[in-house]
């Protein structure tokens, strides 16, 4: 055959599969979606996520994207899913199996001084539709701390929700002098309302309001012999906050793959005397799989506050927030970067459990309350803690993840802490 009609032929042949293949997506509609395997979970509740555009045109990348969205649910351990096609009509049956999604909460952790635990509940799936319902207790040095938080991500059927919470937080608190440090017992007890926006299944926004009174009294066991600032004080303030979050985290299993964004801005009202407070915060969390049983995931935090010069400042330093085995907020600031890197290898899975092993570090530095923004850069701020841990996975129970983890100061091995709780780090 003569090289010219090769090629025509072969022009021929696939223009007419690319044609058959327009005319197949075209012919082809949704004509209905099934579920199968559900126990608590609202069948109305899935059709809200999903949005299935029924007698509309769809595609098998249609299909596996709504797979996605499934398998990103907290209730849901497992799903995939069938097509039956009928007069150019199909019907997609998704099958899952559901997990438990009340979970425990359980944190302990501790330095040489310092011992805390947190005990609770949440239930990320509360009347099967999708609600968060979560309550704890904490003890931080003898001092008591809890929250109850309600959030519901959509009201009928539409893309706003609300959030509710009552809190009272306690602890010990190391305030800096020049003179040295001086302890404080730390008190805010509050209320808060919020309202968000849902901007499709990726998009969130969320503004909330909270009234909340702070309160500080000089500890009596201190060791320098006349210890500055006020014997105590209490302050009425009122918190608007407004949040943007992007999540393109998809889960295969308790692996994670994609990218989460998380923008903060806060203003702080003193209603004693009017003044303002203002905080910008950024977070972004990067999950890979480079390997079948190896996950990375990378952290990195920046905030930035109103420059007071004053040693109550609102970013910290903490094992249980951000830099494992530092202890118990031992540094504070008013600008903050945080980078925490780790690596999570599967030793064991099968069926429903798995563990991992874990090497992570965690290094951070701030800007002093009054200083300069290029004190972030400066060395003698920097903190670097290395460490391994351990992660045993229970895949049936949404969340149910055992961590220990041991952290070292890389450059003062004295300095190094135990911190245990349930759910990944970060």
């Amino acid at each position: 055959m003569p090289l010219n009609k090769v090629i025509a032929t072969t022009l021929l042949v696939l223009i007419s599969l690319t044609v058959i293949g327009q005319n197949q997506s075209e012919n082809y509609i949704l004509g209905r979606i099934n579920f199968e395997g559900l126990t608590k979970t609202k069948e109305v509740y899935l059709l809200d996520i999903l949005n299935p555009q029924i007698n509309q045109p769809i595609d098998s990348a249609n299909i596996d994207q709504k797979l996605q969205i499934l398998k990103n649910l907290p209730s849901v351990a497992k799903a995939e899913y069938t097509i039956k096609e009928e007069n150019n009509k199909l019907t997609v049956t998704y099958k899952i199996q559901e997990r438990t999604t009340a979970l425990p909460i359980i944190n302990f952790g501790g330095i040489k001084g310092n011992i805390w635990f947190t005990i609770g509940g949440i239930e990320n799936n509360f009347r099967g539709l999708g609600d968060v319902l979560l309550a704890y207790y904490q003890n931080n040095n003898g001092r008591h701390s809890g929250e109850i938080y309600f959030r519901k991500p959509r009201i009928l059927n539409s893309e706003w929700g609300y959030s509710f919470s009552a809190s009272k937080w306690s602890s010990r608190e190391p305030v800096f002098f020049d003179e040295g440090t001086v302890d404080y017992n730390y008190d805010n007890n509050g209320i808060a309302l919020g309202i968000l926006r849902n901007i499709g299944l990726r998009n969130r926004v969320e503004l909330t309001g909270n009234y909340f009174v702070e309160s500080y009294e000089k500890t009596i066991d201190h060791q320098l012999e006349s210890p500055p600032g006020p014997q105590n004080f209490s302050i009425n303030k009122f918190l608007t906050k407004f949040e943007f979050n992007q999540n393109y985290i998809d889960y295969d299993y308790f692996y994670l793959k994609g990218i989460e964004n998380l923008l903060i801005y806060q203003n702080v009202l003193n209603i004693e005397d009017g003044s303002w407070f203002n905080s910008v915060q950024f977070q972004s969390k990067l999950f890979l799989r480079p390997r079948k049983k190896l996950n990375i995931a990378v952290r990195v935090k920046l905030a930035i506050a109103s420059n007071e010069n004053s040693p109550f400042a609102p970013f910290v330093a903490d094992s249980n927030i951000n830099i494992r085995g530092i202890g118990n907020r031992i540094d504070r600031g008013t600008a903050q970067f945080v980078l925490n890197v780790e690596g999570r290898y599967t030793l064991y899975h099968k069926n429903h459990w798995s563990s991992q092993a874990v090497i992570f570090s965690d290094s951070g530095t701030w800007r002093y309350p009054g200083g300069k923004l290029s004190d972030v850069f400066n060395s003698d701020r920097f903190r670097q803690f290395v460490g391994v841990g351990i992660r045993l996975n229970y895949q049936r129970v949404f969340g149910a993840s055992l961590r220990i983890d041991y952290g070292v100061d890389l450059y003062d091995l004295n300095h190094r802490g135990v911190v245990i709780g349930l759910g990944q780090y970060f």
